[in-house]
């Protein structure tokens, strides 16, 4: 691996997560589209992204949603018992 590609791997997650200046992205980019192996890493990681996101979202069960919304419709200067 060349420095360039130590660099981009380096800042990888910042640019999946998009906090990268535009001047940086369109480097990262630049780097991934010409670089087999980086891009495949990039690939693979924002894919690994995708699923962990569908796969890993809590259920709220609905009579806890309930009690949260009534929680917080209540008027804070009410004591509670």
């Amino acid at each position: 691996m060349s420095d360039k590609c130590d660099e981009t791997l380096a800042e990888l997650y910042s640019y999946l997560d998009g906090e990268l200046t535009v001047e940086v992205r369109a480097r990262i980019r630049v780097h991934l589209d010409d670089c087999p192996p980086c891009g495949d890493i990039a690939v693979f990681e924002a894919e690994l992204r995708r699923v962990i996101a569908a796969k890993c979202i809590d259920r709220v069960p609905d009579d806890l949603r309930s009690k949260i919304i009534a929680a917080c419709s209540e008027d804070p200067a009410t004591p509670t018992s």
